[in-house]
């Protein structure tokens, strides 16, 4: 007999599976009732085995079915599974859920009495006959899942299923209305794509694959480089590729976790008007299900006293993977005593906003009222622990001041769920929140050493707590924190993995490096001053550097560039089908300020409907007054995100703020100009990774950053993040030995210091030990010690408190050393270096600059590239400049950053600006806005008069004449500097 190759043939192969395999019933596709849209021999042989009494007293089997059928139709397939129906007065239940253990015989036996069918060739339709489904799965006579199967050998794949259902499927058919089955799925042999609900062409499928990495956990194979941890499925070398789906996912356990813990009707509210947005049925992607199974699966067998590293991409679905998380750990019970492991579920968020959209999530999951506690502060958060709340919500800054309000609590155990941990875990935060877990309290101990070993073992990870961190982006510490250590190589590596690389092939979010534009600078600068003084070479050209960019001309001529690509590209393109948005991103809150107003000016000036908003943390003395977000924008901070939704405001100018966390679809175009690198590189243009219905590309236009920079600063995330290797703690005792050497302090010293200092002793009594051991660093130290001794001191501080958290030691001595050097850095003064820069700013002046567009490519990643492990030394030498006269320094300058393009000869070129300036200046139209208007009207009256006057340069300097014409930062450059230089004098 040969192989069936054919669509039928997987068909046959799918259903044997789950019958012989799964204990699955085979169904008839006779008993589908297209009426009531059940299949009624199971649903009613389920009846009959579990309540036959009740099924006795209903006497008109019709009515039942109709009943059953319209409250499906009304209120969803998981809402009659899971709370039964009404008839009458009689109560029936629709599915015994799965009992968490063995020891309810009658949980178990009802459970088993669940019908688990798969049925063939299934007529749904009473319209169209002969329209046949290729497999449905039924649960009780209630339809579950559909599947429409193609095969690649007969030259069909997954998309001719997903055509199906959005072309041959009418999304009016019974079974097809919303709710009325938990997927739909479209499968090939290579392939798994799912939907929850029909709508014709405009249906969307989500994969529900494995993806190309996946199998045996990294750290547990032999190390691996290169690798594809891309979209699809890896092959199967015992069988098809798509085998996990009914070998694993259709298990009948595996369903009903589904069933009882994932799927669930979610209806969201309109963040602008407050209303109730349309429901959504959610259904776990592959990877979603895979990590919490299996971080439950660990959790379950290990206990309390675990950490967990989970590198999820933007687009992963964190929001849920944390909600469904967090669920499921409240009801987590121990294998041996069946006790709940955890008394709490914490789950800690870095930003107000992702707070917020966690706790909505989380909400819509809790089965009854009470089960989650958001807290708005510490006194609710301490109240929420003591009260053992299953599951609290919170933010990381909230977490530190509770230490106060609570009791002890050593005998309780909880899961902290991170979002975000790289910027959640910070040493002192992170002792705070042990501290705080804990229930030690340090304040009764008398005994100096029982004292400081308490203090170790408060800024530990916690034995009764277990931590789930959620993270992009981990960083060194982060993969030594919370990942898994490679027995054998001492690599560290996530706990589970779903890639920037699979969710931007995947189609869950944009690849933001495609079409990435960088800008080069050139400038020109003079010196304005008769004498040569002498510089630091090696440092001007920095300081220069940052001087000419930050300069009113440069931010203006950028500003324009922005603007009119914006409107040109972005606007006019149709971006977003006319809704893009940009960001700005600047190097501080002075350029953001300074781009603010020039944006609003430009903006008004080109008669804009549009605005910028401007983002930045506190209040900034700038040119004599003092800004913050509120003064700038005319709108209170707290409401920057609600105003940027709106249709009028276009640019956010941020600095530092919204580069992180931060989720706008609508963002389309990024302008950077600041230095970017490492994580702080991919958080910042990740901002434009949120896919939408509309987005179709991204662009950035980028003035500082070199197209390698930023791939090398991707490329670490884009696959598997791995840490080479380990903080070593022989280092720090490395460090304790030459800081003991350098003979600043003694062991006595500190002790007798450490002593007092846990005692709450008064400054009088501990500034003198500081205060002796600055005097023997300033009188015994020359500056290349001082240097050495001070860098070493910041490095042994900084590694002791990351190491003090993770490793099993505890050593007073180090404790008590940490503390001491800690405040004696504070002490130590600064070496006194002369300022080598001093004066360079006032001694030249912009003469030209412009930008140029270099190039626009998509920079391609590689992935799998491994991270340096934690700095263990801070550099530091005694600083040797290199002095240049300036006349040199500006040559130099010129040299690198120049090219002006108005000729060769620079005394022509400056005869026709004094010439210009000449002309103008004495003009009757400007000298009377200069003497009787403000400084706005004495601008536009000269820059008027200056464009009549270089008309007469048409012919006899062409050059100059084209570019005033044609380049409007040529135009812009003139009238600032040469009305400056009249109006200013």
């Amino acid at each position: 007999m040969s192989t069936d190759t054919s669509e039928k043939g997987l068909e046959a192969l799918i259903t044997e599976y789950l019958v012989n395999q799964n204990q699955y019933i085979l169904g008839t596709p006779q008993d589908f009732d297209k009426a009531y849209c059940l299949d009624k021999v199971q649903l009613l042989a389920f009846l009959e085995a579990t309540q036959a009494d009740t099924l006795t007293k209903i006497p008109y089997q019709a009515k039942l079915l109709q009943r059953i059928s319209d409250q499906i139709r009304d209120k969803g397939i998981v809402e009659l599974l899971r709370k039964g129906i009404k008839y009458q007065q009689h109560r029936l239940n629709l599915y015994y859920p799965q009992p968490p253990h063995n020891l309810n015989p009658q949980a178990v036996q009802n459970y088993q009495l669940n019908r688990f069918s798969v049925t063939r060739q299934v007529h749904f339709s009473q319209q169209h006959p002969n329209q046949s489904l290729d497999m449905v799965i039924f649960l009780n006579g209630l339809p579950l899942m559909t599947f429409e199967l193609k095969n690649n050998l007969t030259k069909q794949n997954v998309n001719h299923a997903k055509r199906q259902y959005r072309e041959d499927r009418d999304p009016k058919e019974p079974l097809f209305r919303f709710a009325r089955c938990l997927v739909h799925m479209a499968v090939d042999d290579q392939e798994v794509w799912m939907t929850t609900e029909l709508k014709g062409k405009s249906t969307f499928f989500l994969p529900f694959n494995r993806g190309q990495g996946y199998g045996k956990p990294i750290y547990e194979a032999a190390p691996q480089s290169g690798g594809n941890h891309g979209k699809g499925n890896p092959l199967n070398p015992n069988g098809l590729m798509t085998a996990y789906l009914w070998q694993e996912v259709l298990t009948k356990s595996s369903v009903s976790g589904i069933v009882e813990k994932y799927a669930r009707i979610i209806q969201d509210k309109d963040s602008k008007t407050g209303k109730k947005k349309p429901p959504r049925l959610v259904f776990p992607r592959f990877h979603q299900l895979d990590a919490v199974r299996k971080l439950l699966r660990d959790a379950q067998t290990q206990g309390a006293g675990q950490r967990y590293l989970i590198q999820h991409s933007a687009g992963s679905g964190k929001s849920y993977s944390i909600a469904w998380l967090a669920h499921q750990l409240v009801e987590l019970t121990s294998l041996y005593t069946h006790e709940p492991i955890f008394n709490s579920i914490i789950v800690v968020t870095d930003r107000v906003v992702l707070n917020r959209q966690i706790r909505d999530t989380i909400k819509q999951y809790a089965h009854v009222d009470g089960v989650v506690a958001a807290v708005r502060g510490s006194t609710e958060l301490a109240e929420a622990l003591v009260a053992s709340k299953k599951i609290i919500i919170t933010t990381i800054q909230t977490f530190p001041f509770v230490l106060p309000k609570i009791g002890e609590m050593g005998d309780k155990t909880f899961a902290v769920i991170i979002d975000e941990a790289h910027s959640s875990q910070g040493g002192n935060i992170a002792a705070k929140m042990n501290l705080a877990l804990s229930g030690e309290t340090v304040e009764a101990i008398e005994d100096d050493e029982d004292f400081i070993n308490a203090l170790i073992k408060n800024q530990k990870m916690l034995n009764n707590a277990s931590y789930f961190a959620f993270t992009a982006t981990p960083k060194n510490r982060t993969l030594q924190t919370f990942g898994v250590e490679h027995p054998l190589t001492g690599k560290y590596y996530p706990f589970h993995v779903y890639t920037m690389k699979q969710a931007i092939e995947e189609g869950f979010i944009m690849d933001v490096l495609e079409n990435y534009t960088t800008y080069n600078s050139y400038y020109k600068i003079l010196k304005k001053v008769s004498d040569d003084p002498q510089f630091d070479s090696k440092q001007a050209n920095k300081r220069l550097r940052k001087y000419v960019e930050g300069h009113p001309d440069s931010i203006r001529q950028k500003a324009e560039i922005m603007i009119h690509h914006f409107f040109d590209e972005v606007i006019k393109a149709k971006k977003l089908n006319g809704q893009a948005k940009a960001m700005v991103v600047t190097g501080g809150i002075i350029n953001a300020i300074d781009y603010f107003w020039v944006f609003q000016a430009y903006l008004q000036e080109i008669n804009s409907p549009y605005q910028a908003i401007v983002a930045f943390s506190g209040t900034k003395n700038y040119k004599g007054a003092a800004y913050d977000e509120a003064t700038l924008n005319g709108f209170p901070s707290s409401q920057i995100e609600e105003k940027f939704e709106e249709d009028g405001y276009r640019f956010l100018i941020v600095a530092e703020k919204y580069q992180t966390g931060y989720d706008q679809p609508l963002l389309h175009t990024m302008y950077v100009d600041k230095v970017l690198s490492d994580v702080k590189a991919v958080q910042t243009i990740s901002r434009l990774n949120r896919s939408h219905r509309d987005k179709t590309d991204t662009f950035v236009l980028d003035f500082v950053n070199s197209a390698d920079a930023i791939q090398k600063a991707f490329d670490p995330f884009y696959q598997t993040t791995i840490l080479s290797e380990g903080a070593d703690f022989d280092r720090l005792n490395d460090l304790q030995d030459a800081l003991d050497a350098f003979q600043v302090y003694s062991a006595e010293q500190v002790q007798q210091f450490m002593s007092l200092f846990i005692h709450n002793a008064e400054r009088d009594q501990l500034d003198p030990f500081l205060d002796a051991s600055a005097y023997k660093y300033r009188d015994n130290l020359d500056e290349d010690e001082q240097i050495e001794f001070k860098a070493k001191a910041k490095a042994f501080v900084r590694l002791y408190q990351f190491l003090a958290q993770i490793l099993p030691f505890a050593d007073p001595y180090m404790e008590s050393l940490k503390t001491f050097l800690k405040l004696l850095l504070t002490k130590l003064p600064a070496p006194d270096d002369p300022d080598y820069l001093k004066g360079i700013l006032e001694s030249v002046d912009l003469d030209s600059y412009r930008v140029e567009h270099e190039a626009t490519v998509h920079i391609l990643l590689e992935g799998n590239k491994e991270i340096n492990p934690i700095p263990t030394e801070i550099g530091g030498s005694k600083y040797v400049p290199e002095l240049d006269l300036l006349s040199h320094i500006i040559a130099d300058f010129n040299q690198r950053f120049g090219n002006t393009t108005w000729g060769s000869d620079e005394k022509v070129t400056r005869d026709i600006f004094e010439d210009l300036a000449e002309e103008v200046a004495s003009s009757e139209e400007y000298q009377q806005a200069k003497a009787h208007s403000d400084r706005q009207n004495a601008r536009i009256a000269f820059e008027k008069m200056l464009v009549t006057s270089v008309q007469k340069y048409i012919f006899t300097r062409t050059d100059f004449y084209r570019d005033f014409t044609n380049q409007p930062e040529v135009k812009s450059f003139l009238v600032n500097e040469l009305f400056r230089y009249d109006y200013d004098g």
